[in-house]
């Protein structure tokens, strides 16, 4: 077994129920495994674990949203995921690249409008392939673009319109103002790096 298979499997057995993971970080399969191991046994149900997927900045286009999911969906060997975020607010070239350059090593960007991502996580939150959807890594701006959004289907945080956003937050960068906007809004914020993070020079 693996290292991220053997620490899902312990995580479970010691009554870890919250797993989180994403299309980037690349261990899906091996976390999928690990889940069906424990179902097998039955250490757990599935509906005693709340796992969390975010969709990679590659597959913005609405018409790839789903794919991103449908791919994530394969490898953990599940039929749903309990949470589907849009990991970053930045969209990125399309393809195969997850971290697409130019011929200069500079990142591609490209220009897709976040509302259409966010109709597109509507879509497979009515497909039934993921019971709620949500945002990581937004600031107040950009989270009330979506909210503004005419048409808006999921607005109420039982719905979970944007009723999770994940961010980074700890003593050093504590996040009050966006904390307090997201209270006015009814939204849950979900802290990551609790105890600080290193700096990612390349974003």
């Amino acid at each position: 077994k693996s290292e991220v298979e053997k620490a899902v499997m312990r995580a479970i057995d010691v009554g870890y129920c919250h797993i989180n993971s994403a299309y980037i970080y690349q261990n899906e399969e091996e976390i999928g495994r690990a889940i069906q191991m424990k179902l097998a046994d039955g250490t757990v149900k599935r509906g005693d674990l709340f796992y969390t997927t975010k969709l990679w900045n590659t597959f913005f286009h609405p018409e790839l949203v789903q794919t991103c999911l449908e791919s994530s969906l394969r490898k953990l060997q599940l039929s749903y995921v309990d949470l589907y975020l849009i990991h970053f607010p930045t969209a990125l070239k399309p393809g195969e690249d997850p971290i697409p350059e130019d011929i200069h090593r500079n990142i591609t960007f490209d220009t897709v409008d976040l509302c259409t991502t966010w109709e597109a996580l509507e879509k497979c939150k009515d497909a039934g392939l993921t019971k709620s959807i949500g945002v990581s890594n937004f600031n107040h701006k950009q989270l009330e673009k979506i909210l503004n959004k005419p048409g808006l289907k999921y607005k109420t945080v039982c719905n979970l319109l944007l009723g999770n956003l994940r961010v980074e937050c700890h003593p050093y960068l504590n996040q009050s103002k966006l904390l307090e906007f997201c209270k006015s809004k009814d939204i849950l914020l979900i802290a990551y790096a609790p105890l600080g993070s290193d700096l990612r020079k390349k974003w």
